[in-house]
């Protein structure tokens, strides 16, 4: 079977494994990681399955048989939707796994001995009025006014066009300029409400719901990460700091099928693992031992970001606080965002390193707010200086990655080398461009997305050429 998660090739140059095992003096890596994934290829790839048709239906409210064309499935799969029930089976050589949806946060993979959650799931309410009622960025009310002087409008549709090249599936592609939105476009069936997958860009947001933890002192980047696991005398994971967890740079062991060194020997990667094993995800993530020292390889793995999506957990149910609901009344409220759906897992732990639903226009206020530096209607909703940090090549990462955020100073896109960006799997993407006073929004279909960001590509020279 193919896999479900459509990964976007980066390749990870001049990163060589390091094959000897010393961390630091005295200190090795164990032979064996503490945690390790359970059941076969086939029956976690359906629970995968599963979930992703899950949530095309009930949280994007897709047609079953277009989403499993083009989000995730295998022809020689069964599947069925109960709409009453409001869960998706799939089915393959008598195995069977299950997703079923939870209101607010979306949809979750049934464990088969023991189906259900565990945990209450809490209703998402905004304390924002009518989108329409609210003119952008806090609302969708848009104005009716000539596009400023310096952008040309045939160009600037030229650059919309190539985007939308049919073949590139491109579900949803939005532009801000100087804060106002000149364009938008949506391929038929969607609309500016329309939650869209978005993948590993909820690595992005994870960063964003941190920095609020920064501004109020909660934590600080130069810290030792103060996860309670880490704590006994000697761990080295005591030396991981918070920085080094966003920089994706901590030196776990969590096999990733974009390792420099990855082989399929390695039996099925943990980096997938997470979203399909039904497991607590932080437990799982946390539980890992250091495989590099500290702060020395840039892998691209999933532990990290689930280590600080766990950080900001219990920071919140500390205070007291509805973790739940945290992104909303602490993040969302702020900038406009009336509905993000966040998925959990079973045992409700946002798995923000890549189940998340959101619209373009979501996206592009997110960018707006890394744009204007941290700063929404004159007042500072990220630490200052935090959008220089994630948009600063972390030392292990030889330019291309930030702090959650991907970077364009190897050229990746056509646009100038201070633009970086949250990028999902199947050609998801929000780019930031603060040379240009831009953002840019692409969310596609994964059947498409080789076409899709090549034609992104495309539009990306037009549009920074549409504007003098």
């Amino acid at each position: 079977m193919r896999s479900i998660y459509w990964v976007v090739t980066l390749v990870v140059t001049g990163i060589a494994a390091l094959t000897a095992a010393t961390l630091v003096a005295g200190q090795t890596v164990p032979a064996t990681p503490t945690y390790r994934p359970v059941g076969t290829a086939q029956e976690l790839e359906l629970a995968g399955y599963a979930k992703i048709l899950c949530s095309a239906v009930f949280v994007s409210g897709r047609d079953p048989a277009e989403a499993t064309k083009n989000s995730g499935g295998d022809d020689k799969v069964a599947w069925h939707v109960d709409r009453e029930q409001k869960l998706v089976r799939m089915t393959l050589g008598g195995v069977t796994r299950e997703a079923r949806f939870y209101g607010d946060q979306g949809c979750i993979i049934q464990r088969p001995d023991k189906p259900g959650i565990f945990f209450k799931p809490v209703k998402v309410t905004t304390t924002l009025p009518d989108a329409m009622s609210q003119p952008w960025p806090m609302g969708d009310r848009l104005p009716v006014e000539p596009l400023p002087p310096e952008v040309d409008r045939a160009k600037l549709d030229a650059a919309v066009e190539a985007a939308l090249d049919p073949a590139g599936l491109t579900a949803a592609f939005v532009v801000v300029y100087k804060g106002r939105l000149i364009a938008e476009r949506y391929m038929p069936g969607v609309t500016k409400d329309t939650q869209l997958e978005s993948w590993s860009m909820g690595k992005s947001l994870t960063a964003t719901l941190f920095a609020l933890l920064v501004k109020d002192g909660t934590y600080t980047l130069e810290q030792p990460a103060p996860v309670p696991e880490w704590q006994a005398p000697g761990d080295p994971r005591g030396q991981i700091r918070v920085m080094d967890l966003l920089r994706m740079s901590s030196g776990l062991r969590f096999v990733a099928p974009l390792d420099p060194d990855y082989t399929p020997d390695q039996g099925f990667p943990d980096h997938f693992y997470i979203y399909y094993g039904a497991v607590d995800v932080f437990e799982y993530s946390v539980n890992q031992p250091l495989q590099f020292p500290v702060n020395t390889q840039g892998r691209y793995r999933n532990c990290d970001p689930l280590t600080i999506g766990y950080l900001i957990k219990l920071a919140v149910t500390k205070r007291g606080e509805e973790y739940l609901t945290y992104p909303q009344r602490a993040l969302f409220d702020r900038i406009g965002i009336r509905r993000q759906v966040l998925e959990t897992d079973p045992y409700g732990n946002f798995i923000l390193s890549g189940y998340d639903y959101g619209t373009a226009r979501n996206w592009a206020r997110l960018g707006l707010l890394y744009l204007q530096d941290g700063m929404w209607q004159g007042q500072r909703l990220l630490p200052e200086g935090w959008a220089t940090f994630v948009s600063t090549p972390a030392p292990a990462w030889r330019q291309r990655y930030g702090g959650f955020f991907w970077l364009n100073r190897t050229g990746v896109f056509d646009l100038p080398a201070d633009a970086y960006y949250a990028l999902g799997a199947g050609g998801q993407i929000m780019l930031v461009v603060p040379s240009r006073q831009l953002v840019v929004v692409r969310l596609g279909r994964s059947t498409g997305s080789q076409v899709g960001m090549r034609a992104l590509n495309k539009a990306l020279g037009l549009l920074t050429g549409a504007i003098r």
